[in-house]
């Protein structure tokens, strides 16, 4: 079974007719997604490649039976095209958009809890959400990920998420869904709300989780394998080598004081239950000697 998305998904591109939402959005379709519309204001009655664009996200639904939505317009945009898809009834948005200041980021988490608690972001600033052979929101390469399960996939890094999927598919070894959570201070999507959906899959038999230095999210995570999860967790944790008080690379991954090293982390996971690697390829092997004992 799939978390979040499946072969039923039907599927908008907010930003279709830009050159970054064509060339994903029509990856997507490629993949097998169900892309049924495209949304730019101003463009209806167009298409791209056969795909109808419409003004508004409700308007899309009201045509398509959208439940999903690929948000693929610049930061100062997103926010409101993440707005109107949920006020629509979209039930599943996934934002790829950088750059987004993180005072908006949180009015738009605060407003989704409050306004629309059924609507699950995943991003921004993310490569997506894939359930191999099934569904593909996002730009995540479709050819390095294998259908059948029995791993899911979280993570706060893009690159190692395409790591992850790559170093399982060439093991031989299938994924479930593999989700990009995004680096952000504020991501709609957190560890724990895929970790819960993981355990609560019955395809899922264990999974991986990859975390970076700073924020605390990891060590809620750790809290939640060790009270929750009876499924295997095989864990990595990005900047090791990171000097203190140093953004490196996220907007999220700064650390401050004591709080936020990777030590810390990789301590709680492990007091958790979980086995970390020391680095992407030691994990995916921990997780073949997962496998093989399942």
């Amino acid at each position: 079974m799939s978390i979040f998305v499946d072969e039923k998904t039907k599927v908008i591109v907010q930003g279709l007719t830009g050159g970054q939402g064509r060339f994903h959005g029509l990856r997507n379709r490629d993949y097998g997604t169900k892309v049924v519309a495209g949304v730019t204001p101003g463009k209806a009655g167009t298409d791209v490649d056969g795909i109808p664009v419409y003004d508004t996200v409700q308007e899309a639904v009201d045509k398509t039976g959208a439940d999903a939505s690929f948000v693929v317009v610049p930061p100062k945009a997103a926010p409101d095209a993440v707005r109107q898809a949920a006020a629509a009834g979209v039930r599943i948005i996934v934002s790829i958009t950088e750059g987004i200041p993180m005072q908006d980021e949180v009015l738009l988490f605060n407003e989704l809890k409050e306004k629309y608690p059924d609507t699950q972001l995943i991003g921004p600033n993310c490569p997506g959400v894939i359930s191999p052979g099934k569904c593909n929101i996002g730009i995540t390469a479709g050819e390095i990920a294998k259908p059948g399960g029995p791993v899911g996939i979280v993570s706060r890094s893009g690159t190692l998420t395409y790591q992850a999927l790559y170093e399982l598919t060439q093991a031989g070894i299938g994924q479930t869904t593999c989700v990009g959570i995004g680096g952000d201070p504020v991501p709609g999507t957190s560890f724990i709300d895929c970790l819960s959906r993981f355990q609560a899959d019955p395809d899922t038999k264990a999974v991986i989780m990859i975390g970076e230095i700073g924020g605390s999210a990891e060590e809620q995570a750790a809290e939640y394998i060790k009270a929750e999860m009876n499924k295997p967790v095989v864990a990595y944790i990005a900047g090791v080598t990171a000097p203190p008080g140093k953004k490196m690379g996220h907007a999220g991954a700064i650390i401050s004081g004591s709080s936020g090293t990777a030590q810390a982390k990789i301590e709680a996971l492990e007091a958790a239950g979980a086995k970390v690697g020391q680095n992407p390829t030691e994990m995916a092997d921990l997780m073949r000697e997962v496998v093989a004992r399942l």
